[in-house]
């Protein structure tokens, strides 16, 4: 790999500095030469705590990204790190700004209000809960109230990218596809989920399965790792998928992010065609 060139980057928020993480990673994703230090610093709401934000800034300089929704305290924040000439930015001031020019309304500063605990906190622990309950197959009674079903061959990503979503708010159950083992009835009776089928390539499914067999102490050469019978895994899971007109999904060169993106779009294609 190639040699990479670090740097620090202090994130400074007033809440869990959620928001703040994303957007910093999302950001230095597009310098792949270059490998950031992160310091975090949650909620920082008074000049004290700032205090100690700006002792370890000034021992380690680097740029500074920050979310505080008191002015006051964002304005100290800034006026102490151009004395240091430190670079600082309020990641989320432009946008709140562009709202209010659009929306003609002031806004109200209010630190961590998207993690306030309202409906869609609720929904999104619903979720969760659900999602962990119906992993691998279990719990097929209540199949129908997921709003996603994953269906795959294993290691193709099922639990990660069910529990992904469920941090969305969308309940996902998932079910393994076993070659020779008849899948669950009630798959064939659910309406309201959107049932979608994952798949990758051979080497990845076999690399994957290769490591989780070493983690287990096991060597031996088996039909779970062979090419040739993940080959017809694969080709069977594809088979069921076009006989039931569900959608595929290759994760192969996908993160898990962006699979769950991708069957957040064809769940939101799904919801606006039924609506009348």
């Amino acid at each position: 790999m190639p040699h990479r060139q670090y740097f620090h980057m202090h994130l400074v928020s007033d809440a869990t500095g959620e928001t703040l993480n994303t957007v910093a990673r999302a950001a230095t994703a597009y310098y792949a030469g270059y490998q950031a230090i992160e310091h975090v610093y949650a909620l920082v709401r008074t000049s004290r705590q700032l205090d100690r934000a700006m002792a370890e800034i000034e021992r380690q300089p680097g740029i500074v990204l920050y979310t505080i929704a008191d002015k006051k305290l964002g304005q100290e924040l800034e006026q102490r790190c151009a004395a240091l000439a430190i670079p600082t930015i309020s990641i989320l001031d432009p946008v709140i700004n562009s709202l209010a020019t659009y929306l003609n309304a002031k806004s109200q500063p209010h630190p961590g209000g998207q993690h306030m605990l309202n409906a869609e906190y609720f929904r999104r622990i619903d979720a969760l809960n659900y999602t962990l309950v119906h992993d691998d197959g279990q719990h097929l009674d209540d199949l129908d109230g997921a709003d996603v079903i994953l269906v795959g061959v294993s290691r193709s990503s099922k639990t990660p990218t069910s529990i992904y979503l469920a941090n969305r708010g969308v309940k996902t159950a998932n079910i393994p596809f076993v070659p020779g083992i008849p899948h669950p009835h009630q798959l064939e009776t659910v309406n309201h989920p959107l049932v979608v089928g994952l798949v990758a390539s051979v080497e990845r499914i076999s690399q994957i399965r290769r490591h989780r067999l070493l983690t287990l102490h096991e060597t031996r050469e088996t039909a779970y790792v062979d090419r040739q019978a993940i080959t017809a895994e694969l080709i069977a899971m594809k088979k069921l998928c076009t006989r039931h007109n569900w959608p595929v999904i290759d994760v192969t060169r996908r993160s898990i992010e962006e699979a769950a993106a991708a069957i957040l779009n064809l769940l939101g294609e799904r919801r606006n065609a039924i609506v009348p």
